[in-house]
Order: structure tokens, then C-alpha cells, then sequence
């Protein structure tokens, strides 16, 4: 990352003027109704978009931005666009640029689950292999690109075989989240020599005491959730709780979010593995960020409130601690970040997430969705897609979904 001069900072990067939360809006709309690829490609359009065409913040600001939202648990991109529609227009222009950024992707994949009860038939339960076996692509994708970018050495590898192995040999609800805290401990002890501060000065105007707050709202709300939702028995609140706890815990992508809303939603029964699997190769097919699957999750889940209030439920809880603990590091991030034990630890964590990915890669995604070669041959055309032909997830979800149906009936 290149070096700033110690007056440049990233409200500094503003080389236009303060603009509105309306221009904001429809901005990000575009964005969310056109950005296909997953968050890496998302942050190519952002930068092409307002770092290159409109100006509104500068090339190393935007490279500062990006690197914070990438060390911080949630979906990068997502937090990128909230970040600069703070910059623009203040706090309204950051929920307008989440507003019109996700709600693209949310509003299809509703309609995907009110409409999947209706695919009956060969054609239909073959539409929903396909979009499961597109799951299996997917994720064999990311495992690979994780694991060639975050566990390049033997210390992060073997960080990351191990937090699989607990997650494959435990059945223990809080076995992802040791596996994370485990990884992040032998961070500390194994990756101090790999662990090199980064360069440049990263400034947004959020005060010490809004940070303070936030993080304090993040802390109580992950804390107080399960104790609420015991107490009252609120249906509401469990489900409020399962997406902020998924939410809070995300490092290194949204794919890593599948391992966390599976063991959320599928254990107890509130979501089947078939519905569940279904709607995660949907929503490779929307644009948009990939936590927006919680609004076909608050959908088709079981407990109340279902539907669209669901949904709403849903995007609420995924998103909101990924915000808080943004806001929450924005005033000290640039002090942080320099810290040797902290790049260590993070690097510790982001192994344990491939780790934890993987686990998931074989289950639930192959067990309960590869049952024959010609199941394993789709998912394995649809990897060498992405994987060799770099081709858009959208035409691998196309691909799988033909394949799907072609198969079943035959």
C-alpha cells in the first residue's frame, strides 16, 4: 500500500464537494442492480466508479479504505460503499449507499423464495439440483483462491488443517467460533515473523466517542441477544440473534458466512439443507453483495416472523454488527493496523477461516449435494469455469441450472 503523506487523509481524498444522500441513492442502485462477481469485482467497480470517474476520493484513500474493510469481520464491499457514502454525505449517505446497494439482490432473492415452493416436477427439481451443485463450484472455488492467498507458508496452513479438523470432529455448536479464536491465538505465537505493518495514514471524520459507542453497541448486542432470546422466547429475537451472531463473525468473505448461517439455521431444524444449499447457488446469480442470501433465508425460515418481514429481519441482523464494528474502528484503525501483534493475529484468524470453509465445502456442501458422477461431473465443469476460465458466476449458475435440469430428464 503506498505510503501518504501524513496530512492526507481519507476525508481529504473528497475532491468534489459534499454531495447529497439522494445522489448517493441512485448511484449505488446502479451499482447494485450491475455488480456481478463478488466482492473483489465489487471493489474494481468502486474504484472505477468513484475514484476513477467521479473523483469523489483519491487512489491511495480508496487503497487505505479498502484495506480496513478487508481486517474488519463482515462483508467487505458492502462496508466499502457504506465508508464512502459517509465520506459523501454523511450518515444518510452511508444507509443510502447501502440501501441502494443491497436491496437490488435482497428484493430477487424473496421473490426466489416465494417461487422455489413452485418448482415442482422433473424441470424443477432439477433447477434446484443445478443451483446447489452451483454451491459446490462456488465454494471449491473460494477455499482454493483463500487458501493460495491467506496460507501461503506452513504456519497458516497448519492453522488452517487444524480449525477443520475441529470442525469436522466436533459436534459442538461453538466449534467455528474456537476454531476462529483458536487460529487467531496461534496467529500470536506462529505468524509475528510474516506479520509486516502496513504503510499510510487513514482518517474518516468519526469521532473517538461515536467509535466508542458503536463498539459498544456491537459488543452488547452480541453478548445480550442470547440472553434475551432466553428469556423472552421471542421467536423474533432468535432469529434477530442467529443473523447477528453469523454477521459478527465473518473474516475473509462471504462465502465464509455459509458455515455460520448453515450451523444457525439447518441444525435446528428452521431451514432444510436442500432449501438452504437451493438458495445459496441463487444467490450467485444476483448482483449485489452475497449476505443478502439472509433475505431468503428470514424468507423460507420456519419461525416468525417468515416472509417479507423476514427478510427485512434478516438484512438487519447480517449487516448491522459488520457496520458497528466498522464505524466502531474507523478513529483508531490507523494506529491499530500498525500494531505487529495484530497483523499476526489477523493473520492467524483469516487461516482459520479457510480452514473453516473447507470443513464446510464437505459438509454440508458435497455430502448432501454430489450423489453420483454426473453430479460431481457438473460441479467440477462449473469449478474449472471459474477457476481456468475466470467466467462470471452468473454463467456458471446458468450452466449448472441447464445441467440440472437436463439430468433429470434424462
Amino acid at each position: 500500500m503506498s505510503h501518504l503523506d501524513p496530512s492526507t487523509d481519507i476525508s481529504a481524498g473528497q475532491r468534489s464537494q459534499a454531495g447529497s444522500p439522494l445522489e448517493v441513492l441512485r448511484i449505488f442502485l446502479k451499482l447494485g442492480l450491475t455488480c456481478f462477481g463478488g466482492p473483489i469485482a465489487h471493489i474494481g467497480y468502486f474504484r472505477d466508479e468513484f475514484v476513477v470517474r467521479r473523483n469523489w476520493i483519491d487512489e491511495h484513500a480508496y487503497a487505505d479504505l479498502v484495506g480496513l474493510c478487508q481486517f474488519l469481520p463482515g462483508p467487505a464491499s458492502s462496508q466499502v460503499g457504506f465508508s464512502i457514502g459517509l465520506m459523501r454525505a454523511g450518515y444518510l449517505g452511508a444507509l443510502a449507499a447501502w440501501t441502494g446497494f443491497t436491496l437490488p439482490s435482497a428484493a430477487i432473492l424473496v421473490l426466489f423464495a416465494y417461487g422455489a415452493g413452485a418448482l415442482e416436477g422433473p424441470v424443477g427439481v432439477g433447477l434446484l439440483h443445478g443451483l446447489k451443485l452451483t454451491a459446490v463450484a462456488i465454494v471449491a472455488q473460494a477455499v482454493w483462491g483463500m487458501a493460495r492467498n491467506l496460507c501461503p507458508d506452513r504456519e497458516r496452513a497448519s492453522i488452517a488443517v487444524v480449525a477443520a479438523l475441529i470442525i469436522l470432529l466436533s459436534a459442538a455448536s461453538i466449534a467455528q467460533i474456537g476454531a476462529i479464536v483458536l487460529g487467531g491465538l496461534a496467529g500470536l505465537w506462529l505468524c509475528r515473523r510474516n506479520a509486516a505493518a502496513p504503510s499510510g495514514h487513514v482518517e474518516i471524520p468519526v469521532s473517538r466517542t461515536m467509535g466508542l459507542i458503536t463498539l459498544g453497541i456491537f459488543f452488547v448486542l452480541l453478548a445480550g441477544l442470547p440472553v434475551l432470546r432466553s428469556l423472552t422466547g421471542s421467536t423474533g429475537i432468535a432469529l434477530l440473534d442467529a443473523f447477528y451472531r453469523s454477521g459478527a463473525l465473518v473474516f475473509g468473505g462471504g462465502h465464509v458466512v455459509l458455515p455460520l448461517l448453515r450451523e444457525a439455521f439447518v441444525v435446528p431444524g428452521w431451514v432444510s439443507d436442500d432449501v438452504f444449499l437451493a438458495g445459496y447457488g441463487a444467490a450467485q446469480a444476483v448482483p449485489g453483495p452475497l449476505f443478502t442470501f439472509a433475505a431468503y433465508l428470514g424468507t423460507v425460515a420456519s419461525p416468525e416472523p417468515r416472509g417479507v418481514a423476514g427478510a427485512a429481519l434478516g438484512l438487519i441482523g447480517i449487516f448491522l454488527p459488520g457496520i458497528l464494528v466498522l464505524l466502531g474502528f474507523l478513529p483508531f484503525w490507523d494506529s491499530f493496523r500498525k500494531h505487529p501483534s495484530a497483523q499476526a493475529m489477523m493473520r492467524g484468524v483469516n487461516a482459520a477461516v479457510v480452514g473453516v470453509l473447507g470443513a464446510a465445502l464437505y459438509d454440508p456442501v458435497w455430502t448432501t449435494t454430489v450423489h453420483s458422477p454426473r453430479d460431481f461431473a457438473i460441479a467440477l465443469v462449473g469449478f474449472v469455469l471459474l477457476v481456468a476460465w475466470r467466467a462470471p458466476p452468473l454463467v456458471v449458475v446458468a450452466f449448472s441450472a441447464a445441467a440440472g435440469i437436463a439430468v433429470a430428464l434424462l
